[in-house]
């Protein structure tokens, strides 16, 4: 029986953007777009410093551009710069079922490879295609327990995504791809410890640089195990848990694709995704009951059991912590009635009245919240069950509202002008020109038909 490293192999060397489903490439265009946007509002954060000092001490100059600024380094230090920049405000897309937040591994991977060569934007869609594919069924056959034993999906997994998506863009044969992934396996990396800090944005970088390295290694002849993924010793067995397996992944390529299903969900609030459906409940419940942050008796949020593994910060000090912050998300949301990228800065997070607000603000798992979900075991923590958020007002009005899924998840997904609205934001962040940024939006739109990619990347500078 051919062994899943040479199956996803002959997978990713066979298919095509022909084998695509119907509406593929439109969802394929929507994550680019929303990728794109927080990668530049990455270069607008707090950890842009640090990033490219590192990249200055680095020496190594080339032609790969850093989004949202003026400069160019070598490609491997681009991708890491680039995938750290993506996940910084952890404002990125979400696939549960790794789960993860792949994109912002892949699309910086690409980009940097380009070496000057015109690649068109159908050829960048199918690439992306097929990393989004492979990262998304590994995370399947190695099951939930990878990310219950600590790891980091985005950067343990991602990094095969990224690979995926190289080893086509670059036409690699089947063995060399094979290789690169033989390569990849002991490179893959990310501790969940590190959530609330730069390093967790630096596990999306790394996970880039990774994969391009793995790929470059790979095609001048490097050589690696053949069944790195599958064998006893290999990364099923050492990062899996009871239930992992191989053949899970190998038998579920393409069958669906996971663009159309379970398909990607694009982030509406820039924070960890386990708490965007406590802080929706907030919002619908002001939609209903408008009331000042000085009318809240008592807000309790209920989330499934595991719903707040990820949200280790009940009173944060810091933006970062806060975005891993149920309460604090919870208890902004009660005072300012929105979210934006604002809401989580040190300043804002810092606030006299988050701290009184945070006093009346309750986050609890459930059992109850399991509800009927049949997946409910197999599912991440962020996406499992529903979460029931109840309002008790100082007049005495109580209500609660349940949200099963939050705006961005795929049966909610966001609209072009959403996606719009925050490519703009992200563009400002980064002090991009608005012009520049809605020519770019453009591009990305009707990305299907461009001849080269390299004039819609010039624009992100």
């Amino acid at each position: 029986m051919t062994g899943l490293t040479e199956t996803l192999a002959r997978f990713i060397h066979e298919k095509s953007l022909r084998d695509l489903p119907e509406g593929a490439v439109e969802k394929a265009k929507r994550v680019i777009a929303d990728t794109l946007a927080v990668i530049l509002a990455g270069a607008g954060s707090e950890l842009a410093g640090p990033l490219l000092r590192y990249a200055a001490l680095s020496g190594e100059n080339g032609p790969s551009p850093l989004f949202g600024t003026s400069r160019t380094c070598a490609p491997e230090i681009a991708a890491l710069v680039n995938g750290a920049f993506g996940h910084a405000l952890d404002f990125d897309d979400v696939l549960s079922m790794m789960p993860a937040h792949p994109s912002a591994v892949i699309l910086p991977a690409l980009c940097a490879s380009l070496d000057g060569e015109p690649v068109s934007g159908a050829k960048l869609i199918e690439a992306y295609a097929l990393g989004i594919e492979v990262g998304g069924k590994i995370g399947m056959g190695i099951t939930v327990a990878h990310y219950h034993r600590g790891f980091h999906g985005t950067g343990t997994l991602g990094i095969f995504s990224a690979l995926g998506a190289l080893a086509k863009l670059r036409r690699l044969d089947i063995g060399a791809t094979r290789t690169a992934f033989g390569i990849a396996s002991s490179m893959a990396s990310g501790l969940q410890r590190n959530f609330g800090t730069m390093t967790k944005p630096l596990h999306t970088g790394w996970a880039a640089r990774s994969a391009l390295a793995a790929v470059r290694l790979a095609a001048c002849g490097y050589t690696a195990a053949p069944d790195a993924l599958e064998a006893k010793a290999g990364f099923f067995a050492a990062y899996g848990g009871e239930h992992s397996d191989p053949a899970v992944t190998a038998a579920s390529l393409g069958k669906p694709w996971v663009l159309v299903d379970p398909g990607i969900a694009l982030k509406k609030f820039p924070c960890c995704y386990a708490s965007h459906r406590g802080m929706d409940g907030v919002l619908a419940l002001k939609r209903r009951h408008p009331f000042s942050a000085g009318d809240v008796e008592k807000l309790t949020c209920f989330m499934p059991p595991g719903g707040m593994r990820a949200l280790i910060y009940p009173r944060p000090v810091t933006g970062l912590e806060g975005k891993f912050s149920l309460e604090y998300a919870l208890a902004a949301g009660l005072i300012d009635g929105s979210y934006g990228l604002w809401t989580f800065t040190d300043e804002a997070v810092q606030r006299p009245q988050v701290a009184a607000m945070l006093a009346r603000v309750l986050a609890q798992e459930d059992p109850r919240c399991i509800g009927s979900d049949p997946l409910f075991e197999s599912r991440s923590p962020g996406s499992r069950g529903f979460v029931e958020v109840e309002l008790v007002l100082k007049n005495g009005t109580r209500d609660a509202v349940r949200i099963d899924h939050p705006p961005g998840h795929p049966s909610r997904e966001l609209s072009w002008d959403d996606i719009h609205a925050k490519f703009m934001d992200c563009a400002a962040h980064a002090r991009l020109g608005a012009d520049r940024a809605r020519r770019a939006f453009d591009l990305v739109r009707t990305l299907e038909k461009l001849d080269d990619i390299a004039k819609m990347l010039e624009l992100l500078r």
